[in-house]
């Protein structure tokens, strides 16, 4: 791809950006949020046309899809980052869905579930042909997009976050699938935001920035901060400080929750100006224990206390009533709404400061937005912009931008950085401490341990429904988080790290945002 631009109105979303891919390579394709990435990739799968002026070759030959099917039958496949199968069909008809085989007027099922079954094995990936997709995991549903682009005699196969919602066990499976594709000279075009995985995975990276092209290195003659200095325009290092911050009285006490099958016997405190962390490996609970104390699927027993006066939340509702806020785990499903504005978004739980003559007024309205828009940063042409055109991470920002507006007391976090990059998470973490230091209490939940090490007054850990137990900041180590994960109680793993001259030192409060992620 050379010199490609796209112009949209009002937004020069690509600038002259170059990209090579070579045969059998892994390419890292990395930049922040909003710097491009996804608008190239739509460009070479024919989703967009370029502007004039820019080319695109293919096997040195011009190229310029007219649509997806174009793409695909030139030997270009996607993975997209959120899969969505047919869940009522089965994995072998998912595998060849629009390109059949038949037998007459019939379905040649037995064919397909052998050529199905045939390239899953090939690659190493372990699925039942004749399963509905409804019952295969988020990873497996991911192992087959990849087969399935293989099956298509793909020369590229272009990957975007295909780690996000997959476990550490289940991102070294696909690490060794993506290494089984590489060996058969497909190309992969590799987006992530987690430069762990780009260093183990990748042999050459490619930065974009603001619609303009950076550079590309070889992974082996470039250093993590190098990378970050290409992708933000400026050093990252000790980018993030966790100030000091004073902790006053209890605001939220959690006794005895309990909502069987979920979770059972959870007791906490929070209090003003604390960063509460919560840990725990998937399926601990911990999602389902903040989203009963905001009302999505209230406990069955136990108590909450907010100002040490006993409060009932049986829906949302009532938990904004009591100033509470909840920023969820999956933005796009339980979090926004895609074909609404960034102001409509921003104001959705509470109209009522935006009336004028019973209607809403969209000069108070888009007055508001934009303050917020200025203060968090968010990149957007305008608050009148349909959420579903911005990133991920700014997308994130509006959804924080829509809670603030509230002006909570408690702000619940679910993987509040979960898919964005790193100068985003870096203004997300200090928006964190400024709400502490304003006295907010804040909930954390995430999946990067250091993110919750840093982050952190205290760390309560889950595992299987359960509360190992919670630590200080002082005490919390990763080690001591993964034994009480597994199940351990707090005085158990303190006493093993206290026992083991090897353990490492805990995280100071000052860390390089790069490890965030590994």
């Amino acid at each position: 791809m050379k010199n490609v631009s796209k112009t949209f109105p009002g937004v020069k979303a690509l600038d002259n950006v170059n990209l090579r891919i070579r045969k059998g390579s892994i390419h890292a394709l990395m930049g922040e949020n909003g710097a491009g990435k996804s608008t190239l990739m739509k460009i070479l799968y024919g989703i967009y046309t370029p502007d004039p002026g820019g080319v695109v070759l293919l096997d040195g030959k011009p190229f310029q899809p007219a649509a997806p099917i174009d793409a695909i039958r030139s030997g270009l496949a996607m993975v997209p980052q959120e899969i969505s199968p047919s869940a009522n069909l089965s994995v072998a008809d998912n595998f060849f869905l629009g390109r059949e085989f038949t037998k007459g007027i019939l379905m040649d099922q037995k064919r397909m579930n052998a050529e199905t079954n045939k390239v899953l094995e090939e690659l190493g990936i372990p699925m039942k042909v004749e399963e509905l997709m409804s019952e295969v995991s988020v990873a497996k549903a991911q192992l087959l997009a990849i087969a399935t682009a293989v099956s298509y005699d793909a020369k590229i196969i272009i990957m975007d976050e295909p780690t996000t919602a997959l476990t550490e066990a289940e991102v070294h499976r696909l690490y060794t699938i993506v290494r089984k594709v590489q060996e058969r000279g497909i190309a992969i075009i590799y987006i992530s935001h987690k430069l762990g995985e780009v260093f183990e995975l990748c042999d050459e990276v490619s930065v974009i920035r603001d619609g303009e092209y950076i550079g590309t290195k070889n992974t082996a003659d470039i250093t993590k901060e190098e990378m970050i200095n290409m992708m933000v325009g400026r050093e990252m290092n000790e980018m993030f400080t966790r100030e000091t911050v004073e902790i006053g009285e209890t605001l939220l006490e959690v006794k005895n929750l309990t909502l069987p099958g979920k979770f059972e016997d959870i007791n906490f405190t929070v209090r003003k100006g604390e960063v509460f962390g919560i840990a725990g490996l998937v399926g601990s609970g911990r999602s389902e224990v903040v989203e009963a104390i905001f009302g999505y699927e209230p406990a069955e027993s136990g108590e909450l206390f907010i100002h040490g006066e006993k409060v009932v939340i049986e829906k949302p509702m009532d938990a904004i009533k009591h100033r509470i806020g909840f920023v969820t785990e999956d933005r796009k499903k339980t979090g926004l709404m895609l074909n609404m504005s960034v102001t409509d978004n921003m104001i959705m739980p509470d109209l009522l400061p935006y009336l004028e003559n019973s209607l809403v007024s969209n000069r108070l309205a888009s007055a508001v937005a934009n303050e917020k828009k200025d203060q968090l940063r968010i990149k957007t042409p305008s608050v009148d912009t349909i959420i579903e055109n911005l990133s991920g991470g700014n997308q994130q920002k509006v959804l924080i931008a829509r809670w603030l507006l509230l002006e909570p007391e408690i702000l619940i976090l679910d993987e509040p950085t979960k898919g964005i990059d790193v100068g985003a998470k870096a203004e997300i973490y200090k928006l964190i401490i400024e709400l502490a230091k304003a006295g907010k209490a804040i909930v954390i939940i995430s999946s990067e341990m250091l993110e919750l090490l840093a982050l952190s007054d205290r760390i309560m850990v889950m595992a299987e429904g359960r509360e190992s137990g919670i630590v200080d900041r002082a005490d919390a180590t990763q080690e001591i988080i993964l034994e009480m994960a597994a199940g351990d109680t707090a005085e158990q793993a303190l006493e093993h790290s206290h026992n083991n001259e090897n353990s490492n030192q805990h995280e100071q409060s000052n860390f390089k945002l790069e490890e965030v992620g590994q």
